[in-house]
């Protein structure tokens, strides 16, 4: 969660800045971040142990559905041109989602279905594509979990009738998020196993999926074959 303090050139810092990280809701009182309260104990930490450092940034670790919400950086300090002075910096939303769900259903191996639990937010879409083009989708409404849990499942469903690239993409507004890609090969008459070659690969923004180099695993191995078949080769040559 950034918060970096900005100095103009003729500023310098003469005390140590104490610093306040704050969560807060429209429901709830703030919740003290860093110094840690007993909620984020052992689960904040400064980037920068630097106490006259002016990056204050902090990483929250072992993310909960909980831990969704609106955080706020506030810093007292004193500098030589303005004395003691508190600033507080803009709010960071903290979003959550789950791991992706994407794959054929298992009552019907024609349906293609992905789902993913997130933060409640409007601005959260769940899409799925085919070889670049949306198909038809057979079921995209959000379902309601109940009012005690945190989160709402998101889900969408779309018929396979032709082989390729499937991909389900999760967005907040026009950010994308994560998501997951499906290869799908239908199941042809005498060939049971065609199903089997069915692939679902969880990716993240930016990362390309590379298939597995096999023929250079092939080349690496025959190396130390052809050297150990050549020693073998000179040694009966020079017993003969």
């Amino acid at each position: 969660m950034p918060c970096q303090l900005s100095f103009s050139h003729n500023e310098k810092m003469v005390t140590p800045p104490v610093l306040y990280w704050v969560y807060f809701t429209e429901d709830t009182e703030s919740a003290k971040v860093w110094t840690p309260s007993e909620k984020y104990e052992k689960r904040v930490d400064l980037l920068d142990s630097d106490s006259y450092s002016s990056n204050k940034s902090i990483s929250l670790k072992n993310v909960q559905w909980a831990d969704s919400g609106k955080y706020l950086c506030k810093v007292s300090i004193a500098t030589k041109r303005d004395e003691r002075f508190r600033s507080k910096g803009s709010e960071t939303l903290l979003m959550v989602y789950d791991a992706m769900t994407f794959n054929l259903t298992s009552h019907n191996d024609s349906l293609l279905w992905c789902e993913v639990n997130v933060t409640p937010d409007p601005g959260f879409v769940l899409s799925i594509f085919h070889d670049g083009h949306k198909p038809q989708s057979v079921d995209s409404a959000p379902r309601d979990n109940g009012t005690a849990l945190p989160y709402v499942t998101l889900s969408e469903s779309v018929s396979v009738k032709s082989e390729g690239k499937y991909e389900c993409q999760l967005h907040l507004n026009k950010d994308l998020i994560t998501k997951s890609i499906f290869y799908y090969r239908p199941p042809v008459d005498g060939e049971p196993g065609d199903a089997e070659k069915n692939v679902s690969t969880p990716s993240e923004p930016g990362v390309v999926v590379f298939p597995e180099p096999w023929l250079l695993y092939v080349a690496l191995l025959l190396v130390p074959i052809t050297i150990l078949l050549g020693l073998v080769t000179a040694l009966l040559m020079r017993r003969s």
